[in-house]
């Protein structure tokens, strides 16, 4: 239970239950990320809204990818909510539970090629130590092969993750295995 009160879909108002739906129908049902947004639902839709810009429609990343950089920056930040949730989601593309695991307690301890270690470090580095980025990060990330969009991307679904996890770990967001499962990827 969060730290906070909620409106679960029972209790929900006639507008509250038309956001609920359309997440429902977009994700496969409501996460307690967006319930925990409840008494505010104008920004729980748009935070749905931003959450695929840029997880799905707009990126132009691999949905892999963004999973990936999503587990790394709730790693660092210590999100046992989002490193769950994204590990979930990344495994959906791994199906590989041995992997996923080393790879949730240090992305360091799996084999990556040199452009996702590349992608990793920068979230790293944006996320632990934001005012040291300078140019140079920009354009070692080029040299291994992204383009300016997919770096925008990248800093984008960091940002996000950032975002994110201080909502989980402010309100006391919690997950179970049956929370975690059943979305649509």
């Amino acid at each position: 239970m969060p730290w906070i009160n909620t409106v679960d879909e029972e209790s929900a108002d006639k507008k509250e239950k038309q956001i609920y739906e359309e997440i429902k129908n977009k994700r496969g049902k409501i996460s307690n990320i967006m319930q925990v947004q409840s008494l505010n639902p104008k920004a729980m839709k748009k935070h749905l809204e931003l959450y695929y810009a840029i997880m799905f429609s707009d990126s132009s990343l691999q949905r892999e990818e963004c999973e990936m950089i999503a587990t790394v920056v709730s790693a660092v930040n210590k999100c046992e909510y989002c490193i769950n949730h994204h590990a979930e989601a990344l495994n959906h593309y791994w199906k590989n539970q041995s992997k996923l695991k080393k790879f949730m307690q240090d992305y360091n301890s799996i084999e990556l090629n040199k452009k996702e270690r590349c992608m990793l470090d920068y979230a790293v580095k944006l996320t632990e130590k934001a005012k040291t980025v300078s140019e140079q990060d920009i354009k070692n990330l080029k040299d291994n092969g992204f383009n300016d969009k997919d770096i925008l991307n990248i800093n984008l679904v960091v940002s996000y993750f950032n975002f994110v996890n201080r909502i989980a770990i402010g309100l006391g967001v919690e997950f179970d295995p049956k929370e975690m499962s059943g979305y649509k990827y």
